[in-house]
């Protein structure tokens, strides 16, 4: 069968390295078939590919790019013998290696450490007490609860943080959208996470976003904190790994892992029967997590130091720095600047 040299009139609208692999491909192509198909061309042709490349990936692209070229022929001339020499030149068979378990290792130590960074960057005066709430905040909530940073925790509001604090069940309740799979659940605030609740909702509107996530992102991206197994770096989405992974040593039940991190929940059980109410939620989260601290003595005194300073000093952003000293943690006021109102330590 014969055959003109093929060219592509949508090049253009392919990446450059796209249109360098296809460009090599028909050279190939056309280098080998002089316009003549055949199977002993295509079988040639097929062996030249194996010993010319090593990579399985440059092997599919190569002969997926010849097969689609006969299929385009196929449609392009009527005529289905085109289509039939596909058969030559399937991909061959090879085992792919399984990965059973995530190479990402996060540990309890992993999430105090960047805790512990965050609080060290404050106290440098390298970040102001708005944006360390917020960079603090978003690790711990994320850790405690396992929500996707992203899809979820960018999304809550200050409203539902509010309301989820003066309940009598603390629980914030995610919306549809704020959810990857549009699954609305009930997330419990475990006790250590309501002192920082409570700082970042203060004086804020309910419509406002509770956590700036671009901000803590690009913070996260220029100080990279190492973890402890892998030697690998730590991303956003590792509090989530943190959570499912530290759930399996506390022997976190399932059902109520799956709820709250709304991961597995696509079968007929949860579709049509299960219904999780609030306070059982936040019942059966406690029995498991009560015990887990992940807040460092440091951030406590800060916090506790920052709701003692008067309101009209809150709005400095370092009137509270923490110093170490013989192993122990003392809070110190820095210099009042504001020439209105006497000087006052904490």
């Amino acid at each position: 069968m014969e055959l003109t040299q093929y060219t592509s009139t949508r090049l253009y609208k392919l990446s450059p390295k796209s249109q360098d692999w296809i460009q090599r491909a028909s050279q190939m192509f056309w280098d080998f078939s002089k316009g003549v198909i055949s199977q002993k061309v295509l079988n040639s042709l097929y062996q030249n590919i194996l010993e010319k490349y090593k990579s399985k990936d440059s092997w599919n692209k190569v002969l997926n790019f010849v097969r689609s070229y006969l299929k385009h022929l196929s449609r392009l001339k009527l005529d289905s013998r085109y289509q039939q020499f596909t058969l030559f030149l399937e991909p061959p068979k090879y085992l792919k290696e399984r990965k059973t378990i995530t190479s990402r290792i996060v540990t309890r130590e992993d999430i105090e450490n960047v805790v512990v960074h965050i609080t060290n960057a404050y106290q440098k005066g390298e970040l102001d007490y708005t944006k360390f709430m917020n960079h603090v905040g978003i690790v711990l909530f994320g850790a405690y609860t396992g929500q996707r940073v992203e899809a979820t925790i960018d999304k809550l509001t200050v409203g539902q943080a509010r309301m989820a604090l003066h309940s009598e069940v603390p629980v914030l309740q995610v919306a549809p959208d704020q959810d990857k799979i549009r699954m609305e659940h009930y997330v419990p605030i475990h006790p250590d996470l309501r002192p920082i609740l409570e700082q970042l909702i203060l004086h804020r509107d309910d419509g406002e976003r509770l956590f700036h996530y671009m901000s803590y992102q690009q913070w996260i991206k220029r100080n990279k904190v190492t973890l402890s197994r892998t030697g690998k770096h730590f991303v956003s989405s590792d509090t989530r790994k943190f959570a499912e992974q530290y759930g399996d040593i506390i022997q976190w039940d399932q059902s109520n892992r799956a709820y709250i991190l709304t991961h597995g929940v696509s079968g007929v059980d949860w579709g049509h029967y299960k219904h999780p109410l609030p306070e059982f939620v936040y019942q059966a989260y406690m029995k498991y997590w009560a015990d887990t601290r992940l807040v460092p003595p440091v951030l406590e005194s800060i916090i506790s130091v920052r709701m003692e300073i008067p309101p009209y000093l809150k709005n400095d952003s370092n009137q509270c720095l923490a110093k170490k000293s013989n192993n122990e943690t003392t809070i110190i006021a820095a210099p009042i600047r504001i020439s209105a109102k006497p000087s006052q330590s904490s």
